[in-house]
């Protein structure tokens, strides 16, 4: 699957999902880094089917209006540090991935995954 990681989530995340056989990508690869415009992210997306991975609400609107980006995994956990995001997600990988192939809105939280339609 390909990934882009958004600004609000660690690089270590993207790296993270390359280690373990995705194509990843997070805004600090892109030329404007971290102040990349959300309407470029979307972009990127939809040209690439990525899936944006944030944390932003900001992007969940546009999906829910727009249906951009392509597909989204919300990251929806409050603050937690990068070793125990890295966790959750590597816990959580192959069922992310499982939900993602079907649906094309995906919330991950500290307790459950959410798929929605």
């Amino acid at each position: 699957m390909k990934f882009y990681v958004d600004a609000q989530l660690p690089r270590h995340l993207s790296a993270s999902l390359k280690w373990s056989g995705h194509d990843a990508l997070h805004t600090l690869d892109l030329p404007s880094g971290n102040c990349t415009p959300d309407s470029e992210i979307n972009y990127i997306s939809i040209e690439e089917h990525r899936i944006v991975v944030t944390k932003d609400a900001d992007f969940v609107n546009s999906f829910l209006l727009s249906e951009v980006p392509y597909k989204l995994l919300l990251v929806s956990m409050g603050n937690l540090n990068n070793l125990e995001l890295e966790e959750l997600f590597s816990k959580n990988l192959s069922a992310i991935v499982a939900a993602l192939e079907i649906y094309d809105f995906v919330k991950i939280t500290r307790t459950s995954l959410i798929e929605h339609k």
